[in-house]
């Protein structure tokens, strides 16, 4: 059984910056991918970044390349996602997501993948 659970959201100004972690219990660093989604109020769920949890490799959504950071700890079992220059449209809850299959992480930004997900941290970016 994998338990997902995931802190540092907050409220924060536009060009800000916050830190999300997700500390894994049980099986989940086991598996090829990691992944952060976020989904805001009325919108579809959206990957933002996924990391090969055996190579390190990283992917992003185009939104975000560049200002946001994902990386793991496999032997604290925890995933984090830095996010800089903060915009009000990064606005939403966040959640870490583990799968029960592997696959290849570059086509890991589609929420069908995954099995396991964390309750979810709520981000505000206000303008």
């Amino acid at each position: 059984q994998v338990q997902l659970v995931e802190s540092g959201g907050g409220s924060v100004q536009a060009g800000g910056s916050l830190r999300l972690s997700c500390l894994a219990s049980g099986s989940a660093f086991t598996y090829t991918c990691m992944a952060w989604f976020r989904q805001a109020p009325g919108k579809e769920p959206e990957g933002v970044a996924v990391v090969s949890t055996n190579s390190g490799r990283t992917w992003y959504a185009d939104s975000v390349r560049g200002r946001f950071i994902i990386s793991r700890d496999n032997t604290r079992n925890t995933l984090s996602l830095q996010m800089n220059s903060l915009k009000p449209e990064d606005t939403a809850t966040y959640y870490c997501a583990a799968p029960t299959t592997a696959f290849y992480c570059g086509s890991g930004l589609e929420s069908a993948r995954y099995d396991y997900w964390g309750q979810g941290t709520q981000v505000t970016v206000s303008s």
